[in-house]
């Protein structure tokens, strides 16, 4: 069953009757997945954007947005207006793919893994969390690139907290810490 249908017929009706909402709409539901990658070595080798983007185009199926600097910092030789990452934005059923890949393939695949740390939650129902490695998902192959990147997944829900938004993602399956 796919996750986008799972959410539907179990976790909707699990959370409806846990926290006892009044109406169907206040169950919460993740609005949309950020990734963004950092590429530190594109002001040296302008081909490291293009590398990151295209990698990063394959684990989600969706083209990235490369992003600038916003201010000049004189420490990391950085002007405004440089390239310095790329993100991407899923919504609907990309987002549902991706979430689905991401806890059943690519997060057990981490070396060392026990879980996802459950205290990453920002007050107001989001859940952030990274990647060091982005060889774990599948669609990368390993001889193909020319470095090893880390990336960052925000998760964006309707939750008014971190408990009803925790329950969520426990009722679709995230592997967090005991």
């Amino acid at each position: 069953m796919r996750l986008e249908e799972r959410y539907k017929k179990e976790v909707c009706p699990a959370m409806l009757k846990k926290f006892k909402y009044k109406n169907v709409m206040q169950i919460p539901k993740i609005v949309k997945v950020v990734i963004n990658m950092g590429v530190g070595d594109a002001k040296e080798n302008s081909k490291a954007i293009e590398n990151a983007s295209s990698d990063l185009a394959k684990i989600v199926g969706q083209k990235p947005v490369v992003t600038k600097a916003k201010v000049s910092v004189a420490a990391f030789k950085l002007r405004r207006g440089m390239n310095i990452g790329c993100k991407v934005t899923l919504r609907k059923h990309l987002m549902y793919e991706f979430i689905d890949r991401l806890i059943n393939i690519a997060v057990p695949r981490v070396r060392d893994f026990r879980g996802i740390n459950p205290n990453s939650f920002d007050g107001r129902g989001n859940y952030c969390f990274g990647i060091k490695e982005h060889i774990v998902f599948p669609e990368i192959e390993y001889d193909k690139i020319d470095k090893i990147r880390g990336m960052d997944i925000v998760f964006v829900t309707s939750a008014l907290n971190d408990k009803e938004a925790k329950e969520l993602f426990t009722f679709l399956g995230f592997p967090f810490k005991s």
